[in-house]
């Protein structure tokens, strides 16, 4: 009975990425003709993920296909790689059901893109060997462009998505050079044995790496490209910013933690890049006055917490805050994105009083937010203590940046709060449809992923 057991755990990690990929390439080239039917084929594929990612943490499958190189194609799924499988189908299916009410037009193309590129963010968690990785990262880059310039028609949002796509490529080519300096050490390309390159060719390995992650993730001195991708739909901006591309960066330093360490500096310098995001980005985000750009700020800043995990090797506790932290900015990204529908802006004055308006949204957001501030018993208050006593351990300065940042976070999160609940000024309607015209209604279906993406902030 075993081999048939483990001959479905691989046709279910093969389908967890192929389907998605599939059907999302089906749509793009069908374009309108496929319009009315893009929601439900959508979310039927996005809920078949769902399922697949159970299927495959329970079987943990282990795949390879010839590809290049003389290295397969590989894909596993073990404990980390499950974890973040889950979340990243689950979010993506929420995600979807929001779209279903927020994106009316083109939605062919867009709902193609989201599967295209969810299937890209499954391939990137399970890979085993660089080749996969890099196919996957380079799809992961393409999509984001062309989801964050969707409205091409407009000129600013298309010359953002540029900005974030060639930011993010020039730090990829980190990735090429660790891949040619893990065959010239000795390694091959399994991500596993890249630690085991010959001594001068693994600083190269670790600094290649090191550098496309960061660029992924935001982290500094790559940080500013993550406000320019705010002019994207916001469920582009919900996805991308919580499990997806950003969220990746993170992943891979996780992923490649044994490496880090056995260089004797690639995790330090891991371990100080995310430290100081948390607390520098955090700081940017207390200046925002726009909503989306006050949670893009913190989303890089929340992922220095996570690569400051995988410069300490402490894996768990960056695992830990890179799932809480999706689900929270998932949250709170579809509420800015509600909010943005009904009123036409999102500018924070301009937001005064609209939980009130609307409290469910305003209580589901109220959660995100106090998760992100790190208030117990919500998710991020546990994942951060865990971070910061790693980094206490560590380094008493160390520890210090990193306590920094959680404290600012409390900051940017009460920033929010105060405008959403406070109560709004004669002649706030002035500013609303300021970005486009609202349309002063929040519907059932817009609101129902907010309460599942609430309970995974309380966590």
């Amino acid at each position: 009975m075993i081999a048939p057991i483990e001959s479905a755990g691989q046709g279910a990690l093969w389908l967890l990425v192929g389907l998605p990929a599939v059907v999302g390439a089906a749509l793009c080239l069908a374009g309108r003709r496929l319009d009315r039917a893009a929601v439900p084929v959508a979310l039927a594929t996005a809920t078949a993920g769902v399922g697949l990612a159970v299927a495959v943490a329970v079987g943990r499958p282990v795949v390879s296909a010839p590809f290049v190189a003389d290295t397969p194609f590989g894909l596993a799924v073990d404990p980390l790689s499950a974890l973040v499988v889950g979340t990243v189908t689950t979010i993506t299916l929420l995600v979807l059901v929001f779209a279903a009410a927020d994106v009316t037009s083109s939605r062919a193309r867009f709902f193609g893109l989201m599967l295209l590129f969810a299937a890209a963010v499954a391939v990137t968690a399970t890979a085993t060997t660089l080749p996969a990785l890099l196919l996957a990262w380079e799809v992961m880059g393409a999509t984001s462009y062309a989801l964050i310039g969707f409205w091409w028609h407009d000129d600013t949002r298309v010359a953002a998505g540029a900005t974030a796509f060639l930011t993010t490529r020039t730090a990829d080519l980190g990735l090429y050079a660790a891949a040619a300096a893990a065959l010239a050490g000795g390694a091959g390309l399994a991500l596993a044995d890249l630690p085991a390159a010959s001594a001068g060719w693994r600083h190269v390995v670790a600094a290649g790496v090191l550098v496309a992650a960061l660029g992924k993730a935001a982290q500094m001195p790559f940080s500013f490209w993550l406000s320019r991708a705010m002019e994207g739909p916001s469920p582009v901006s919900a996805l991308l910013h919580s499990a997806a591309m950003v969220a990746m960066g993170g992943y891979l330093l996780l992923r490649t933690a044994p490496l880090l360490a056995v260089t004797g500096w690639a995790g330090s310098a891991a371990a100080w890049a995310g430290a100081l995001t948390a607390l520098l980005l955090g700081a940017v985000a207390v200046a925002q006055r726009d909503l989306k750009q006050l949670l893009a700020a913190s989303t890089a800043a929340q992922l220095g917490f996570v690569v400051l995990a995988a410069g300490l090797a402490a894996v768990a506790g960056g695992a830990a805050h890179l799932v809480a932290h999706a689900a929270t900015k998932a949250l709170l990204f579809l509420a800015a994105g509600a909010w943005l529908s009904a009123l036409g802006t999102k500018r924070l004055t301009a937001l005064r009083g609209v939980a009130r308006r609307w409290p469910f949204v305003g209580v589901a957001a109220t959660v995100g937010t106090l998760s992100l501030a790190g208030i117990a018993p919500l998710s991020l208050w546990a994942t951060k203590d865990e971070v910061l006593a790693a980094a206490r351990a560590e380094s008493t300065l160390l520890y210090v940046v990193g306590l920094a940042g959680a404290a600012v976070s409390a900051a940017y999160a009460g920033k929010v709060m105060f405008a959403v609940w406070r109560r709004p000024p004669r002649g706030v309607e002035d500013d609303w449809d300021e970005e486009r015209p609202g349309t002063r209604h929040i519907g059932a279906v817009e609101q129902a992923p907010l309460f599942e993406n609430a309970g995974g902030g309380c966590g």
